[in-house]
């Protein structure tokens, strides 16, 4: 019973040392700038006795936040959006079939788009058959759901 009761008890103490040894090593950062204005930090003062080095201690550094921010997309112009909403609203009130005929494609295409990775497209040009990339399938995805916004009814 003894050994079990002294192991505990120096694992204890060895865990509570674990806990404040991090801020008790905190240190001193030197500063400094040389001759040709570039900016060194160092755990070591300058070598060199006649550079000024400025002592910043570790522990009153403040941390960056680590990270990125994401990308944000640009709106449309709203000159273009609107072209394109008076445009679809023309189609809807002239030819209705029309219109349908668009949304139901639009959303067939927008179905395989979001179902399939790996999809082949024919050129415009020479009308052959290529791999399309996934920037490509993407800027499709946006495309039908724009369609969709436009041609499809809201229920």
């Amino acid at each position: 019973m003894l050994k079990v009761n002294t192991f505990s008890t120096m694992l204890c103490r060895w865990f509570w040392l674990g806990l404040f040894i991090g801020p008790v090593s905190a240190g001193v950062i030197y500063t400094w700038v040389d001759e040709n204005g570039v900016t060194h930090y160092s755990q070591q003062a300058p070598q060199q006795e006649n550079i000024k080095a400025e002592k910043l201690y570790s522990e009153d550094l403040e941390q960056a936040k680590v990270g990125f921010i994401a990308p944000v997309k640009k709106a449309k112009a709203t000159s273009e959006a609107n072209e394109l909403e008076k445009s679809a609203a023309l189609i809807k009130e002239k030819d209705a079939k029309q219109a349908q005929s668009i949304c139901e494609s639009a959303k067939h295409n927008l179905d395989i788009l979001t179902t399939h990775t790996k999809l082949i497209r024919q050129t415009s040009d020479s009308g052959e058959s290529v791999a399309m990339t996934e920037e490509d399938r993407q800027a499709s995805i946006a495309q039908q759901q724009e369609r969709i916004k436009l041609f499809c009814d809201k229920k």
